[in-house]
């Protein structure tokens, strides 16, 4: 019996390099996000990779098995070298010249607006290094992209905003509670970036659906995916090659199979909140009715899809592995505005919070005492 694979981890060896070729040498200039995470993945596939910085001995956290020296260095180890800076910072690499004669250089930048320079990019490092053979290439990569692989690169990024955009939809209204108690009466006008704000929680709720909807449309097709099809045939393979077979694992099964269920729930009153919002729908509802399902069930849709990613999240953030450049991860995030969203919701629901409340919005006014000392005095 193997020991188990932990199939969550991002393994750091190459993946397949036979003992008896020489590795190819790759260099990378840069030490920033994207360079990092372009140096892991070509380590992976069985590269040495060489970074060039300005400061080898302190330039930050690296993929393990890479070493990092100064640009001279660098550039004399490898024929392929992939510059990883900004175009404003190319300047220095006129006097690599020299070391760059012959070499192919990657560039892989992009700048922050159509039109910015009256040249591109890879134009201005060819006309810098002459001698060198400039190629455009992986400018349409991210470094999110390279560190968590095809499968997870697109696939976080409709549920993340869904989240954010439904949380968004009733934090509004939790505002507006805290400011009516702050005030003592109903009878205040709000701020106007918060009455804008309510105003447009509809449109944003239903840009949450659709986004919510191709959530679900993604997950259906993953199985199809050739990707995701030659992870599990290798997989597959290498097992029956190494005669090893993977216990079952009934926690995981149970992490799974709650996980679906959840974001199924989830799903369903995300569709009752869209369905009931629609003119045709809501002007034959009642207003209690209108509001429980908008209100209740709505605060229960954000509970359920909250629910739903920290299933996903699980145990991962007890992993030192979850942490790549020590930076939170998407999911990690987007838990922020909806777990303080439920938090400030709780705290209106306690009964000394909540019968003040629906007082105040029953026409109760708190009255201020200086106020009442100068009535007082008047009579």
């Amino acid at each position: 019996m193997s020991k188990e694979v932990n199939s969550e981890s991002v393994s750091l060896c190459p993946l397949s390099t036979p003992a008896a070729t020489e590795q190819e040498m790759l260099c990378i200039f840069g030490t920033g996000d994207l360079g990092r995470s372009l140096g892991q993945r070509l380590f992976q596939t069985g590269y040495k990779v060489v970074y060039g910085s300005r400061r080898p001995h302190s330039c930050g956290p690296l993929p393990p098995g890479t070493q990092a020296m100064s640009h001279v260095a660098a550039a004399q180890s490898a024929r392929l070298v992939f510059v990883c800076i900004h175009r404003e910072n190319y300047n220095f690499l006129e006097t690599l010249a020299p070391q760059l004669k012959g070499k192919v250089l990657v560039d892989v930048s992009n700048n922050l607006k159509k039109n910015m320079y009256p040249e591109a990019n890879a134009e201005y490092l060819q006309r810098l290094i002459p001698g060198a053979q400039v190629v455009k290439g992986f400018n349409t990569l991210s470094a999110w992209a390279l560190q968590n692989g095809p499968s997870d690169a697109s696939r976080q990024v409709f549920p993340i905003v869904s989240l954010i955009m439904l949380s968004l939809c009733y934090l509004p209204g939790v505002i507006a509670a805290f400011l009516q108690l702050y005030r003592g009466t109903k009878y205040k006008r709000f701020p106007d970036w918060l009455d804008r704000w309510m105003l447009c929680r509809k449109q944003l709720g239903l840009v949450a659906l659709a986004l919510a909807s191709l959530h679900v449309l993604y997950t259906l097709i993953i199985p199809i995916r050739y990707y995701v099809r030659y992870r599990l045939a290798a997989h597959t393979i290498s097992q029956i090659k190494e005669n090893k077979t993977s216990p079952f694992d009934t926690t995981m099964a149970w992490r799974t199979d709650s996980y679906y269920v959840i974001g199924i729930l989830g799903f369903g009153l995300y569709l009752l909140l869209g369905i009931t919002s629609l003119p045709s729908v809501s002007n034959v509802l009642s207003w209690r009715e209108f509001s429980f399902i908008q209100s209740k069930l709505g605060y229960l849709t954000l509970f359920f899809c909250t629910f739903h990613t920290y299933l996903y999240g699980w145990d991962k953030f007890l992993q030192p592995s979850s942490y790549k450049w020590f930076m939170l991860p998407g999911y990690m995030l987007s838990l922020v505005v909806p777990s303080v969203v439920l938090v400030l919701k709780l705290l209106l629901l306690l009964p000394c919070v909540d019968s003040t409340l629906t007082r105040i919005r029953q026409g109760w006014e708190r009255t201020d005492p200086e106020q009442e000392r100068k009535k007082l005095l008047l009579t």
